[in-house]
């Protein structure tokens, strides 16, 4: 049986995967606490506006949205507060970025770009942190999960506006 270290250890390596140079990543997260990584090889990653990630969960409660999207996603999100557009970033598989419908509303950042990723243990502010860490390495949200929660957002947008 793991111990939770050893998982957080294994997923820590799965993560710095995606770079060329894993020790790089694992020199970063010690001395920044986020390492930039390359999308499109290992995971992607849907760029969703707090906007919309409010609207669909209910709420701008940091514990709240959390919940929402750990249950909803059931994959690793990160989110990056700073600014006045927070951001949420769900890591998908890379192929799905593909076939990606929604990129007009949350484009799917793959090839050609990279995100930075915090180290497993930051899970609140300030700077980036995980909304919801990986439970395992490879833990990824499903796609149709995250339509369907961009789906639920826009539903609230459009109603809040017809008020």
């Amino acid at each position: 049986m793991l111990l939770p270290t050893d998982m957080d250890r294994l997923i820590s390596e799965w993560l710095a995967r995606a770079h060329p140079v894993p020790e790089q990543v694992l020199a970063e997260w010690s001395s920044q606490g986020v390492a930039l990584l390359p999308l499109g090889e290992l995971f992607a990653a849907v760029r969703l506006s707090g906007a919309l990630v409010h609207a669909a969960t209910g709420s701008e409660q940091p514990d709240q949205v959390a919940a929402a999207l750990k249950e909803q996603l059931r994959g690793p999100v990160i989110h990056d507060p700073r600014g006045t557009n927070q951001t949420y970033y769900p890591l998908i598989q890379w192929h799905a970025g593909l076939v990606w419908d929604y990129n007009r509303s949350a484009p799917c950042l793959r090839d050609d770009t990279y995100l930075g990723v915090p180290r497993l243990d930051l899970r609140e502010p300030p700077g980036a942190y995980w909304a919801v860490p990986p439970c395992y390495d490879g833990n990824l949200c499903r796609p149709q999960a995250v339509r369907d929660l961009i789906d639920a957002g826009h539903r609230q947008l459009i109603q809040q506006l017809s008020v």
